[in-house]
């Protein structure tokens, strides 16, 4: 099945994806409601429109399928990572900490964008994107997850999206150097969408792993520059859920995303391994659209840059500032 939400004569309406078009949910359901309850009444209420005629796709605008309660973002690809590193730190490699557990950073859920929005990025040089899927949290019997085993965080997937994890290269790099992760290099932008696949669509696939057997394209300019499967995460989706929860908490709503794709799922990879900006960074006018199989493409267009007020340095501290 396929969850969304899109306007409608400046309505913001939620309910399926389907026969072309969108019907949606009857009597007041919400798409937080069917997060918190799971698939169970995402069935219920799927047999009470199955008559309902729908309105078409080009009718409607959709938008972000959800306004997610958190957003995580793992860094599962181990390609990525050490394509990446040389772009961002001027080294090529995988620390062994990386192989230790899954790491993620919190994204902020407030500037989320949907597929067609226009993204408009902060004043920088080096703008990317990257190409990612991510795991919906859903709800086992309206409960959250505290410290879950892998095998209970499976039953806690509600769906899968597209995610478009945007980068602004320059700004991170600088925020990294201060080790404590990044900050204005990300959280400016995120697309989700364009919908919500859900799980029980898409696990039969699994490997016996457990790892999703779906290819991923990124475009830019309707040129690829990046293809992948995600058969080559290091973690499955349901131990990422499982680490995210570990002496810690997932709820209803959260997305957790798998981390930008290898060959070529952002263009920092692609610098990284040649030593040149070829690709260069996106600006102005760039279309981007990034696809996943099984689940749908989202697309992008880079507009005018953020205008933001002077930012000064840190106040001088005299050296005698620990004397009493």
């Amino acid at each position: 099945m396929r969850l969304g939400r899109w306007w409608n004569d400046g309505r913001l309406e939620e309910g399926f994806i389907r026969d072309g078009g969108v019907v949606p949910f009857p009597g007041g359901i919400t798409m937080r409601q069917l997060f918190i309850d799971g698939l169970a009444l995402v069935d219920s209420v799927r047999d009470q429109v199955a008559s309902a005629p729908p309105t078409p796709l080009r009718q409607v605008t959709l938008t972000s399928p959800l306004e997610p309660t958190s957003v995580r973002d793992f860094v599962a690809f181990e390609e990525h990572v050490e394509g990446v590193s040389a772009a961002v730190d001027g080294r090529s490699e995988v620390v062994p900490e990386w192989y230790e557990a899954p790491t993620y950073y919190f994204a902020n859920p407030h500037t989320i964008l949907g597929s067609g929005d226009l993204l408009r990025p902060p004043m920088t040089d080096r703008l990317d994107f990257e190409l990612e899927l991510a795991a919906v949290v859903g709800g086992v019997a309206g409960s959250s997850g505290v410290s879950l085993t892998p095998e209970e965080a499976d039953g806690h997937i509600f769906g899968y999206v597209v995610m478009n994890d945007w980068s602004a290269r320059d700004l991170q790099s600088r925020e990294m150097r201060v080790r404590l992760g990044p900050c204005k290099g990300k959280d400016f932008a995120t697309t989700l969408g364009p919908w919500i696949v859900t799980a029980d669509e898409l696990h039969p696939r699994r490997t016996p792993e457990g790892l999703l057997p779906l290819k991923a394209e990124a475009f830019v300019n309707g040129v690829r520059v990046g293809h992948d499967t995600f058969l080559h995460m290091g973690w499955t989706f349901p131990e990422l859920v499982a680490y995210a929860s570990r002496d810690s908490v997932v709820r209803p709503g959260d997305v957790l995303g798998s981390g930008t794709v290898g060959n070529g799922g952002c263009l920092a990879e692609l610098w990284g391994r040649s030593g040149v900006m070829e690709p260069p960074p996106l600006k102005q006018g760039d279309v981007v659209t990034l696809w996943v199989e099984g689940v749908g493409e989202i697309t992008n267009i880079v507009g005018h840059a953020r205008s933001a007020p002077p930012l000064r340095s840190a106040r001088s501290v005299a050296p005698a500032r620990h004397e009493t």
